[in-house]
């Protein structure tokens, strides 16, 4: 996998996260999850996935392979931290991060976008 389709496939995933965030499917509150208080995301959170999902999709179209591994890292390092500071406190910045589902999602996409960093950029 290389940076520029996990910018694509990472990137659909959150603005469908997102998405579902919005339109009551996964929140914005446990009781309107379809999942409950297992796995839901409250309204910040869903802003954060869809705009991040955004940007990386508009990095698939815009930026050159160079700088498609740089968003990636960038992503994939802001999804780590976000998922490893859910662990220890289930609130940042305000957006609600307190249930185990939100920290292996952002720690599982995360660890992707990393990895992906490290495949061979394909020739645009």
């Amino acid at each position: 996998m290389t940076s520029r389709q996990f910018l694509r496939v990472g990137g659909a995933v959150l603005i469908v996260l997102g998405v579902l965030g919005f339109v009551h499917v996964l929140g914005p509150t446990p009781e309107t999850s379809i999942f409950g208080a297992t796995w839901w995301s409250d309204t910040g959170e869903s802003w954060g996935h869809l705009i991040l999902g955004i940007i990386a999709l508009i990095g698939v179209y815009v930026f050159d392979a160079d700088a498609q591994k740089s968003l990636a890292t960038v992503l994939g390092t802001i999804l780590v931290l976000v998922g490893l500071y859910s662990i220890f406190n289930g609130n940042f910045l305000g957006v609600s991060l307190e249930n185990p589902a939100d920290t292996i999602l952002h720690l599982i996409l995360g660890i992707w976008a990393l990895i992906a960093t490290r495949g061979r950029e394909e020739v645009a």
